[in-house]
Formats: structure tokens, C-alpha cells, sequence
């Protein structure tokens, strides 16, 4: 029996999907379009196309977990791009730390667009300000809405202010990023808590429209092992926040991180540079609040351990090195500065002397999770491994204080303890109130909170009737040249340039920016994926000359017949039943390297390489994101 293929007949949507470092981000951003903007040493422009749908752009530039990279198509000849590393290229000559950055920045003023009450426009609440919270609020802002920011703490930030060391994240930058959104007429209240000063009832009696919940997920899990509650056994979460507000941590010589995400390695690290010299504590200090991510929380930790002075710092992590969801760059940052991993290993007890942790035992990993996919982890008999320690540092994820929400019963929770929403609109069960980031969805990276603050944003002006954003068209372009003339598919990824181990004293950012020359060496391996070759059935003569050419075999020539899930091509293959003539030419994307050479090869012009032109000012970027929210899943 022959084979049959599923297929589609694109459209224009179908291409701007194809754009994978696009439909990878949250945020939408045109990643592509200012990886290649770097290329050419346009850096103003692709700055632009950078900051369009991001308020957190500067911020993004250094820590973001870039999904984009994962669904870079050019990883799968070689190695993704660097794409956050170039969007760093671009912040240093225009973001918030450049000199004169904040002349770059496109959306001080509104669309105007906003719903109105009572001839003004209409109010919106916003609880949290973090990374969620004050995306949508510079959204609302953009749109035209008078925007009220509700924090508990003294200092705006949330996570970005509290949870990231400074040598990932010098605090100037996100200072200047919240500045930015503030001058767009953003209203932010500190030491403002929810159920303490008011209620969501509260905030809508007062006149506020609409209310985004955004107060992250601020408590650590704790770990229910014998010995858990001795002296020395401290939360990755209260560490984090003490040691970024400046306290004294007294941790002693050798410190054990439990857990497999970033953040507690970025503990360990800490620790290290701050032995090395004494930081002020601000005075607001004890009123600060943070939200951490669980991916996060572990490799912090471990991290900064090591600056706050221990000498030796352990990594404990149940999953095995190549299954933690710690990023493999931090891993080997980590491992770089003396950091020891013991992976595919578990707690099953603290030892303590006179109340106070003096070791930990460990067991092999048999499963973590059991037969209905439930974390469930089980434990090799008689291999446990006892390891003396000081501290033990539990970094194994945070969950939401929905105690604020005791006041408004009739927002509805999950059986997880978040708030309950709808996956699309992320409103909760009460008309006007959404929620979103850690509070909806559980401990997530500042790209997804970003996101949901944008998808909230949208949904509020689309819930108190906003006036619609005008529509930006997609369009191709026919290119002269068909083909590419150098041979970008085989230019090496650019290693990102890091302080060297000895140089990383104190709290000097260990990243740093790219040379213009590895910049650009960077953004020419791009494989345009906005660009493709467009096939014209009226002119092919099905001679599979394409085919024989592609040098990633990435076409394929076959009968009409055998095509499924193409409603457009029903009654041509009913037609075709008892007939021999009729083909179709299928293209795998993910091969296609967008070399031109089947367009060179057609002997009849019916393949052309067309550019799909993409509007990336703010506006329209908001607007295409909108069409996304509202297309179907």
C-alpha cells in the first residue's frame, strides 16, 4: 500500500508561523528580523524590532531562557543561534544602559484607543508589580488606559529585583526598564498588600474596570524529610531574598543545594562573591517580597552560596545531569568556579547534633515519577551516601500565598492552590478580574510572565469594548537573487563572551556583549525564515528537478492522491482516482535550509523566493499578536 502525507496549503499565516524564533516567543518577538539587522550593522533598527513587543527588552537581553533559541531551525543543521546574545548587542548601543538608550524607545505616547467611563478612560488595577504585572500595565498603558500598579513590597521588580544576582542582572537596568513604563503614565503604589489594605472587591468599588492579579508565587516547598526542621535548613526562596537585600547569611564552609533548577545555582555562586565585600542593605528591605521560577531557584542558589562565602557548595539534584532543568550554560558556569553536582541522587534525611544540621544523607534515584507520570521519587536500597555540610539550602519550588485572596471567595482556585483561568483570556471566574504569570500557572520564566501580562492586557481592552487596532496586512516580496552568496550554513555559532573564572570577584556581570565582528558573524548564520520558495502550479511541469537539487531532500514529489487532511484537494483527488496524471510537491520546513537553488533550477520560473514582510512597529506587533490570541488553537 503506497504511503499517504499529511498536508496544508498555506496561507499567509502559515508563513508567519514559519518564522520559528517568532512563534517561539511569548512575546512575539521578530527575533529573525533583528538577528539580521545585526547582521548588516543596522543596530538602531533591529533595536527597534526588539523593544516593539517587549518592556522587559534590556532585562531579556541578559537573562531571558530564550525559547526562541530551542525553536531556532538552524539548530538543526548545527547549533541554534545566539539570539539573546545579539538582542544584548542591540541594548548596549540603544537600550536603558546605553547613554541616550531612552531616546530609542518607541511607546511613550498611547494608541488612544482605550475604553472610556464617563467620558475618560476607563481605570485598570494591577496587583504585583513584576514581570507580569508590569507588562500589562505598559501594555494598558500603550493602549490608553489609566493603569494603577498595586505592590506589597517598597521596591517594584518582583522576581527581576529580588530572585536574579546581580552579576546576572545589574539592578540600573531593570530600575530604567520600570522607569520607562512609569513616564508612559503608569501609577505604581508600594507597600500596598492584597487583603490587607483592600480587596479585588475593594478595587472595583473604588471604579477601577478591570483588575489583573499578578502577586507571584512567593513561598518555597518545603522538603518533608526526618530532620527537615534542624538549625541550618533554610528555604532557597527566604535565602534569595535575604541575600540580594544585603543581610548577613551565616552559612559556614560547606554548603548543600537541594534541587535541579537555575536558581539555585545562582545561590551558590553568590555566595562566593559575597564574601569578597560588604553590600548596604536598603532601607525598605524587610517590606520586600519576590517571586522565583522553580527551573530558576536551584542553580540561584547554588550560585550564591558561594559568594556569601562557603567554600565548598554540593549541587544535589534528583534528576540526572542531562535530564536537569537548569540551563546547561549555568551548569557549566557553575561547575567552572568549583561548584560539585551530585545528580540522579535524593535527600531521605538531614542529621543534626545539638539541633543543628551537621550532614545529609542521600540515596540513587530508582523513578521519579511513577506509572501515571505523578512526582513520586523512589530510592535504590542501601545506597545511601552520608555528606557533612554547614547549611542545606532547599530549592525546590515555590507555590503562591493565596491567603491575599481571602477576602474575594468567589475568585475560584485550582486543586494546585493557583488561581483558576481561562487558558486564552486568562480571566478568572469573576467578570473583569484576570490573573496571570506564577499566580495562574505555577513558578515560569520572566518571557512567559511577560506574556501573560500582554495576553491579559489585550483581553481587558477586548472585555471593557476598546476600539479595535488597526489590521497591518502581510505581505511577499519577490526576491532578485534567489540565492544566498556566502556560505552562511557554515558559519560556526559564536561562543558569548564571559569574564574568565579568576575575574569574577564581586558582582561584575559575568556575560558580557558580543565584538561588532562576532556580532555580525552571529546574525549571518541566520536562515531567513521569513523568506521561502513559493511554488506556482499553473506553471510547474512536475520535471522533479527541485527535488533532485535540494541538498537537504527536503522536497518530494508525489501523487495527489496520497495527500490526506487537504480539504482544498477533495475533488481534484476524487478526479485523479482512475487517472495517472496529477502531482504535488511537498516540503519538509525543517530541512529547508532556504538556499534558492530549486528556484535557480526550475526550468519553467514556477518557483520564486519571496520575502514575507512583516510589520514590527509597536502597534502593529500588538495587533498581530491580538489576531494570534483570537485565531484558533
Amino acid at each position: 500500500m503506497d504511503a499517504r502525507y499529511r498536508a496544508v496549503v498555506p496561507g499567509p499565516r502559515y508563513f508567519l508561523d514559519l518564522i520559528s524564533c517568532r512563534s517561539g516567543c511569548p512575546v512575539r518577538t521578530n527575533a529573525g528580523a533583528y538577528v539580521r539587522a545585526v547582521a548588516g550593522a543596522d543596530y538602531r533598527t533591529g533595536y527597534d524590532i526588539a523593544e516593539a513587543p517587549n518592556p522587559w527588552v534590556s532585562v531579556c537581553a541578559r537573562v531571558c531562557a530564550h525559547p526562541c533559541e530551542s525553536r531556532c531551525r538552524r539548530g538543526a543543521i548545527d547549533e541554534p543561534i545566539s539570539i539573546r546574545a545579539l538582542k544584548r548587542t542591540l541594548t548596549e548601543r540603544h537600550g536603558v544602559e546605553h547613554v541616550g538608550g531612552e531616546a530609542a524607545y518607541q511607546q511613550e505616547s498611547s494608541l488612544g484607543v482605550a475604553a472610556s467611563v464617563n467620558g475618560e478612560p476607563a481605570r485598570v488595577a494591577i496587583i504585583g508589580a513584576g514581570p507580569a504585572g508590569l507588562a500589562c500595565a505598559h501594555d494598558l498603558a500603550y493602549l490608553g488606559y489609566r493603569v494603577t500598579v498595586f505592590e506589597g513590597a517598597a521596591v517594584v521588580g518582583g522576581m527581576l529585583q529580588q530572585g536574579i544576582p546581580e552579576y546576572r542582572l545589574p539592578r540600573g537596568v531593570i530600575r530604567a526598564e520600570i522607569d520607562r513604563t512609569v513616564r508612559m503614565g503608569v501609577d505604581i503604589r508600594t507597600e500596598w498588600r492584597l487583603g490587607r489594605d483592600g480587596t479585588v472587591g475593594d478595587l472595583r468599588r473604588s471604579g477601577y474596570a478591570a483588575v489583573f492579579l499578578a502577586f507571584g508565587a512567593t513561598r518555597g516547598r518545603d522538603l518533608q524529610v526526618p530532620g527537615a526542621q534542624l538549625d541550618g535548613v533554610i528555604n532557597g526562596v527566604d535565602f534569595l531574598l535575604n541575600a540580594n537585600l544585603g543581610y548577613h547569611v551565616t552559612l559556614g564552609s560547606h554548603v548543600v543545594v537541594v534541587g535541579g533548577g537555575n536558581v539555585a545555582i545562582d545561590v551558590a555562586r553568590t555566595v562566593l562573591r559575597y564574601a569578597e565585600g560588604e553590600r548596604g542593605m536598603p532601607p525598605a528591605a524587610e517590606s520586600l517580597l519576590a517571586s522565583w521560577g522553580y527551573d530558576n531557584t536551584l542553580i540561584d542558589a547554588a550560585r550564591t552560596a558561594l559568594r556569601l562565602g562557603a567554600r565548598h557548595v554540593t549541587v544535589v539534584s534528583l534528576e540526572r545531569s542531562h535530564e536537569m532543568p537548569a540551563s546547561p550554560d549555568e551548569i557549566d558556569q557553575a561547575e567552572q568556579e568549583g561548584i560539585r553536582f551530585e545528580t540522579g541522587r535524593g535527600p531521605t534525611q538531614f542529621i543534626g547534633e545539638s539541633g543543628r544540621v551537621v550532614a545529609i544523607e542521600t540515596h540513587d534515584v530508582a523513578s521519579v515519577f511513577d506509572a501515571e507520570g505523578r512526582f513520586n521519587p523512589t530510592f535504590v536500597p542501601q545506597s545511601e551516601r552520608r555528606l557533612a555540610c554547614d547549611t542545606i539550602i532547599l530549592a525546590i519550588g515555590q507555590t503562591p500565598d493565596l491567603s491575599a485572596l481571602a477576602g474575594d471567595p468567589d475568585i475560584a482556585v485550582t486543586p494546585r492552590g493557583l488561581v483558576r483561568v481561562d487558558p486564552r483570556t486568562l480571566q478568572t471566574s469573576v467578570p473583569d478580574v484576570f490573573c496571570g504569570g506564577d499566580l495562574a500557572f505555577g513558578p515560569r520564566v520572566i518571557i512567559d510572565a511577560a506574556g501573560d501580562g500582554k495576553r491579559a492586557a489585550l483581553a481587558i481592552h477586548r472585555s471593557l469594548g476598546g476600539r479595535a487596532l488597526a489590521r497591518s496586512p502581510l505581505r511577499f516580496r519577490r526576491l532578485r537573487v534567489s540565492r544566498w552568496t556566502e556560505d552562511y550554513d557554515r558559519i560556526g555559532r559564536q561562543p558569548v563572551p564571559c569574564l574568565p573564572v579568576q575575574r569574577r570577584a564581586g558582582f561584575r556581570e559575568v556575560e558580557q556583549d558580543y565584538s561588532e565582528t562576532q556580532a555580525q558573524a552571529e546574525g549571518r548564520r541566520c536562515l531567513w525564515c521569513n523568506v521561502s520558495p513559493i511554488f506556482d502550479s499553473a506553471t510547474c511541469i512536475l520535471c522533479a528537478g527541485c527535488v533532485d537539487i535540494c541538498p537537504e531532500n527536503c522536497l518530494k514529489l508525489v501523487r495527489a492522491t496520497r495527500l490526506d487532511g487537504v480539504p482544498q484537494l477533495d475533488a481534484l483527488q476524487r478526479a485523479l482516482e482512475t487517472s495517472s496524471a496529477g502531482g504535488a510537491i511537498l516540503k519538509d520546513e525543517e530541512r529547508c535550509i532556504r538556499c534558492g537553488l530549486c528556484a535557480d533550477r526550475c526550468p519553467t520560473g514556477a518557483i520564486t523566493m519571496e520575502l514575507l514582510e512583516v510589520d514590527n512597529s509597536p502597534a502593529a506587533s500588538l495587533q498581530l499578536f491580538a489576531e494570534e490570541m483570537e485565531a484558533p488553537p
